[in-house]
């Protein structure tokens, strides 16, 4: 079975210059490893394939039920000069969360 991430938890956006931290935390514990078994950088990077030109790199970590996406060359030319429409990245955590996993 296929279930959207945004069932299952919430997501954060932060950046940096060209750089986008994604974190993806669950909304209940128990569903952590679904997260950690079928999130990767990967997967990520292929889901976002419009936004993101860079390297994706993940942190997993198990203290704080999250996992955490530094994605680099994410924001056109950064923040500070993107003529971009949404040149702070906020609404990528979003678009994270649209992505499919299968469970069960």
């Amino acid at each position: 079975m296929k279930i959207k991430l945004a069932n299952i938890a919430h997501g954060r956006a932060g950046d940096k210059g060209n750089t986008l931290l994604l974190s993806l935390i669950p909304f209940k514990p128990e569903d952590f490893s679904k997260l950690v078994n079928n999130v990767t950088a990967e997967k990520v990077k292929i889901h976002l394939k419009n936004q993101l030109q860079g390297e994706v790199k993940r942190y997993v970590l198990p203290e704080l039920n999250a996992i955490q996406f530094t994605c680099f060359e994410a924001l056109g030319t950064g923040v500070t000069t993107s003529i971009g429409m949404d040149t702070h990245g906020k609404s990528l955590s979003y678009a994270l969360l649209e992505m499919e996993i299968e469970v069960g």
